[in-house]
């Protein structure tokens, strides 16, 4: 009994300590990230996470010292939460812009419909303009997936399709500021705008499948029938019109380009829980396993293999027929 008591204690030790090492990171990545002052960022973090750790190790009396750091851990997390998003900081040129619709029954007018012309990833002039849909022409979804190194990790680019005009695409982004670069950890804290990018396929397709050399995108069909592809072209625009009106932060993890999808629906129509939501590189293959795209009957490896655009893309190039010959001949499509 006594050997058991004495594991437990070792056990809850080492949770104990698992746990300050996380909260101490998290305060230093708050400190170097988004401390108003930027010269004195890397100081301060690297003095704290020194001060932390020692004072929470081993200076004694162990509960004073402890007392002391969290004291300054809430001190921290209650500055933080006072950090506010705003629509007005100096945003790089091509996320300038943000849209917003004016609904009208089944008549959605677009503005700030962003169609940049891109000659090179860096080289580009931004064009914005006012487009006009019918909902009671939406066929359906297809849902593009850019991956840039890790199989595990994606960016979804959703296009409703209509049958009297372009294809209209959205997507959720991190609304970055000149000369912001973006920072997967720096994006678990308060470091960027969300930001959603409603535009067309030649810009939001193309960026990526013909500009960024080391990306690859896939295409795929949903089976979204035209009433479900109403309900969730209305979810985009009610959640991009909030937005505008109350700009939110973008986070990694929680309110990141596929979380922010699902939470745009209410808690009782959500789609349930799976890991691939968060590791959304596997998404397709989520997709794949509930019948919910077109598949031609082909199994999921060649199917995606099929689904790469990028060759097709770079063909086409900024031509009008960009949305038709990327899909033409391909898989799900036909």
């Amino acid at each position: 009994m006594k050997l058991l008591s004495r594991g437990l204690y070792w056990v809850l030790r080492v949770l104990l300590a698992l746990v300050a090492i996380v909260a101490i990171l998290w305060v230093t990545g708050a400190l170097f990230y988004d401390s108003p002052w930027p010269a004195l960022r890397k100081p301060l973090a690297i003095i704290w996470f020194l001060g932390a750790v020692v004072a929470w190790f081993w200076i004694r009396p162990r509960m004073i010292s402890r007392v002391v750091v969290l004291v300054a851990m809430a001190a921290v997390l209650g500055w933080w939460l006072t950090l506010q998003p705003r629509d007005d900081r100096d945003w790089q040129e091509y996320m300038s812009q943000a849209p917003w619709a004016e609904v009208h029954g089944d008549v959605i007018i677009l503005h700030n419909f962003r169609h940049t012309a891109y000659r090179t990833y860096t080289d580009y002039t931004p064009h914005w303009e006012t487009r006009t849909v019918n909902l009671a022409k939406l066929t359906g979804i297809d849902i593009g997936m850019d991956y840039w190194g890790s199989e595990w990790i994606a960016h979804p680019v959703v296009s409703f399709q209509f049958s009297d005009t372009l294809p209209v695409a959205f997507s959720i982004e991190t609304r970055r500021e000149k000369p912001e670069g973006y920072s997967a950890i720096g994006g678990l804290y308060r470091q960027y705008e969300l930001l959603y990018v409603v535009g067309d396929e030649r810009d939001l397709f193309g960026i990526r499948a013909i500009h960024s050399p080391k990306n690859t995108m896939y295409l795929y069909r949903t089976k979204t029938t035209p009433e479900k592809a109403r309900e969730r072209f209305m979810e985009y625009i009610n959640a991009m019109n909030k937005l505008k009106e109350h700009p939110r932060w973008y986070n990694a993890a929680t309110t990141n380009c596929t979380t922010t999808v699902r939470t745009q629906r209410p808690m009782t129509n959500r789609t349930p829980w799976d890991w691939r939501i968060l590791f959304n590189g596997k998404l397709d293959e989520m997709m794949y396993e509930q019948n919910a795209i077109a598949t031609d009957g082909l199994p999921f490896p060649e199917l995606k293999k099929s689904a790469a655009i990028n060759e097709a893309a770079r063909a086409v190039g900024d031509s009008p027929e960009f949305s038709r010959l990327i899909r033409e001949s391909r898989p799900g499509f036909q």
